[in-house]
């Protein structure tokens, strides 16, 4: 029976081209400025590395003034002192750990055909790689022997790789980077990221960086993070004093594989914090967090008011739509009563004749599920050229298609359940009365 609705649907459309192409558009329209903000929303605030998310966590420590809390909230800096992230390396508590801040540096080509270039990069430990775990193309990270070692060790991006070398193998070569020598240990793969969740202080769709370079390395050779840096007091003069002061600059990321080894990690920050009282530091209550990946992006805020107030406006557009489509398809099966009596009088249903009606505005539904789908697309593609921050998360994926023919389908058919029903309403005598 659903083949042959489905044909008198296809007939039925095709006797009505203008009002068909105007449900159809009007359908498509909708779908396309909900589903560009919702795919927007969903890609922004979704799990970036979900087999492992709830086992990577931020660590944040409360070293601020005691007049005034770092948040307005009362919630902890976002980043820690120089101290404090050497301090939770030195002790090792964790699984897998590390420290990273952001840097600009210039790198200095060997090639003389291509000019010295200003890029950004990021200064890690060793397990920064096993704990992100971007892909590699050739080689692979350094260990804790370069980090124990202040190695002059460099991973490349791919796209940094093919600017110096061409995109070829460049393991155990050199690179210039701010007057310094690095030996290539690794060039990552394309790893492009939704959300660069591992530092949302310093810019949560930014691109991943061109370069890394050791922690102690870059601590060896005074290279000051580029990113966000905040003071309550100043620091002394000099390098020195700069690390010994209660300025926050830096991450720690700690990797914890049980619920009971996160239990102990937070047992050890406690005693972290309390010896350092004694010591005269940490002068604010105890406010220690550990915070996973999924957390941690929304104590941030990853996915802000303005993205979340767009998604409503676009859904409230296509209710719009829904009812515009409501009132064409009630025109519509009101000029079919004479058929809908005529097939009551020969024995049809109400029921054949409603599934009948709702395969109808299926129909409808799929057309505009797929224009919807190709104006997501476009709508996409001009948020990505209008809004460049948004470039990683303007894309529809496998699940958003699915979802946009599916609500198309959902919205055409709620749309078509009031006129289908006021059609089946028909009452055979009285409108053959009247032919």
């Amino acid at each position: 029976m659903f083949s042959y609705y489905l044909q008198l649907g296809l007939r039925s459309l095709r006797r009505n081209p203008i009002l068909t192409a105007l449900m159809v558009l009007g359908i498509a329209l909708g779908i396309a400025a909900s589903m560009t903000t919702l795919t927007v929303l969903h890609l922004m605030g979704s799990d970036p590395i979900p087999w492992k998310s709830s086992k990577l966590l931020h660590v944040q420590l409360d070293n601020w003034d005691i007049n005034q809390p770092y948040g307005d909230d009362g919630s902890p800096p976002d980043q820690v002192s120089y101290r404090d992230a050497t301090a939770l390396m030195q002790a090792g508590k964790a699984d897998k750990q590390t420290a990273i801040f952001k840097l600009a540096l210039p790198i200095q080509p060997e090639n003389p055909e291509v000019k010295p270039f200003l890029t950004v990069g990021r200064v890690a430990y060793g397990d920064f790689f096993s704990m992100f775990e971007p892909r590699f193309k050739y080689g692979q990270g350094w260990g804790k022997a370069e980090d124990d070692a202040h190695a002059r060790v460099v991973v490349l991006s791919r796209e940094t790789n093919e600017k110096l070398f061409g995109g070829a193998d460049s393991t155990g070569k050199t690179v210039r980077i701010d007057g310094n020598d690095y030996r290539v240990s690794g060039v990552l793969d394309d790893w492009t990221l939704r959300v660069k969740y591992y530092d949302l202080t310093n810019g949560s769709l930014d691109d991943t960086e061109a370069f890394f370079i050791p922690f102690t390395t870059g601590i060896d050779l005074k290279q000051r993070s580029s990113g966000n840096n905040s003071c309550f007091k100043e620091s002394g003069p000099g390098w020195d004093a700069y690390l010994a002061s209660e300025c926050v600059w830096m991450q720690v990321w700690v990797q914890l594989d049980s619920p009971a080894r996160k239990a102990e990690y937070q047992s050890f920050l406690d005693s972290y914090v309390d010896e350092q009282k004694k010591l005269g530091r940490f002068a604010r209550p105890r406010n220690n967090r550990l915070l996973d990946v999924n957390q941690w992006m929304a104590d941030q805020k990853v996915v802000s008011g303005d993205v979340k107030v767009q998604a409503g406006l676009g859904f409230a557009f296509l209710l719009v739509c829904l009812v515009n489509t409501i009132g064409l398809l009630l025109a519509k099966f009101t000029r079919k009563a004479g058929e809908v009596g005529l097939r009551r009088a020969l024995g049809a249903s109400r029921r054949q004749v409603f599934a009948q009606f709702l395969v109808e505005s299926g129909v409808v539904g799929l057309s505009g599920g797929f224009i919807g789908l190709l104006l997501t697309g476009l709508g996409l593609y001009a948020v990505r050229a209008l809004y460049t921050d948004y470039k990683t998360v303007a894309h529809l994926d496998w699940s958003m298609v699915a979802t946009t023919i599916l609500l198309a389908i959902t919205a055409a058919v709620l749309a078509g359940l009031y006129p289908t029903w006021r059609a089946c309403q028909v009452a055979p005598a009285a409108q053959l009365k009247t032919q």
